[in-house]
């Protein structure tokens, strides 16, 4: 079942129906992250763009709703394309871009791989660290990807252009990152686990579609799986994974990339009202004016994991 690129909704419900509930989760809201598209509208209610993901929606006789990208019709792909903008890198862009930043980080190129026209080598010679550095530090310094769509920069599973799945040993993403440098210096599970949670929790993503997001969030969660197995031979327990489920849930976020918010949340601010039975309404402010601090929408929240204290992911932008 880890072999394939698309993960079946039933498929994480036998492991667990809690860990699915909570994958859908919204942390801002206190609800379900939403569809965010209307490309399920046709299916009738509770598929509308604002409409919550429920469970009963993507399971059961419903559990082949939600694809990959790549699995999905060409006409799908292009219409997401004309009305989100929805464009997938390719994974050697991924892996090359992802090497500018580790070569900052290391103060030197080819650290885990070397660039070879539209593919890489994987460099498997054990990774050093600089002066000053360790590899904890590594493992904790926080990456995040904006619009992350199947999060392709992040868990590098498969291609999410071609749709070739990536052997674990040459994964590139951010997160394989992490995990192959914890392997590299840790030998128990109890530490393995302690530092792959570090490593999660370092880990951030956002994105606007929900089928996207979920999926995302379900490719999180896999690459747990697959080299919690590859490492130990053996299945992770329900315990490990729903730890890692509540710091995915987190991490990886719908917002609008441009207000802040959960999209489509913002909402007319009323005005006086004129009589008994009328009322005028403004649009909301932070729209009309741009103002990324006065939108009537729901500000979505991300956990600092060090204080345990969820706060407004635009307080980043005021220095808060």
């Amino acid at each position: 079942m880890y072999k394939k690129v698309d993960i079946l909704e039933n498929k994480i419900c036998e492991i667990s129906q809690s860990i699915l509930e909570t994958l859908i989760k919204d942390r801002s809201s206190k609800k379900n992250i939403i569809w965010a598209t209307d490309a399920y509208a046709s299916r009738g209610y509770g598929y509308q763009e604002n409409d919550e993901i429920a469970l009963t929606a993507i399971t059961g006789r419903n559990g082949l709703v939600i694809k990959p990208r790549i699995e999905k019709s060409k006409k799908t792909q292009q219409i997401r394309v004309r009305d989100k903008a929805e464009v997938f890198t390719p994974s050697w862009m991924c892996n090359s871009q992802n090497n500018l930043i580790d070569n900052a980080w290391f103060e030197k190129e080819n650290v885990f791989n070397f660039e070879k026209e539209k593919t890489w080598v994987t460099n498997f010679d054990k990774i050093e660290f600089p002066n000053k550095k360790v590899w904890q530090d590594y493992v904790k310094a926080n990456r995040l990807e904006i619009t992350c769509g199947e999060a392709p920069y992040l868990a590098s599973r498969y291609d999410t252009v071609s749709g070739e799945r990536i052997d674990i040993k040459n994964r590139i993403g951010i997160l394989d990152r992490k995990v192959r440098v914890i392997n590299e210096n840790i030998k128990t599970e109890e530490d393995w686990h302690k530092w792959a949670l570090a490593a999660f929790k370092a880990t951030f993503g956002f994105e606007w579609q929900g089928d996207s997001l979920l999926i995302a969030r379900e490719n999180m969660l896999y690459t747990y799986i697959e080299y919690y197995i590859d490492r130990f031979a053996k299945q992770p327990s329900k315990e490990q994974l729903v730890s890692i489920a509540e710091v995915i849930s987190w991490n990886i976020w719908q917002m609008d990339g441009l207000k802040f918010v959960i999209p489509n949340s913002c909402k007319s601010a009323p005005q006086l009202q004129r009589s008994l039975f009328e009322e005028d309404s403004e649009e909301c402010y932070g729209c009309k004016n741009d103002d990324k601090c006065a939108h009537t929408g729901i500000y979505c929240k991300i956990m600092d994991w060090e204080t345990g204290k969820a706060f407004k992911f635009v307080d980043l932008l005021k220095g808060r």
